[in-house]
């Protein structure tokens, strides 16, 4: 896919790297629910292993989805006030 003339290449890709982020996140929510339901059956395994990818997964996951949600959030408000300080000169 070529890059279009209003956004630069490291974009595109920031942008594949944050949806394949949110379906890690997904993913992960989705296991862990799974992992309790057998849990509650007696099989363990499912859950001590997403314990184990925890800390080195699925922290990092979450906090680079919020951090990208709050950084997108700032921006689009930077831009909308853009245009109103330009009114009131």
């Amino acid at each position: 896919m070529p890059s279009t003339p209003d956004q630069p290449t490291w974009k595109l890709w920031l942008d594949r790297l944050l949806v394949v982020d949110v379906f890690l996140v997904l993913a992960g929510a989705g296991w862990f629910g799974i992992a309790i339901v057998a849990s509650s059956q007696g099989v363990e395994a499912p859950l001590h292993l997403f314990q184990q990818l925890w800390d080195p997964l699925f922290t990092p996951a979450i906090g680079l989805l919020i951090a990208s949600a709050l950084v997108s959030g700032i921006a689009s408000w930077w831009q909308r006030q853009g245009p109103q300080a330009d009114r009131d000169s």
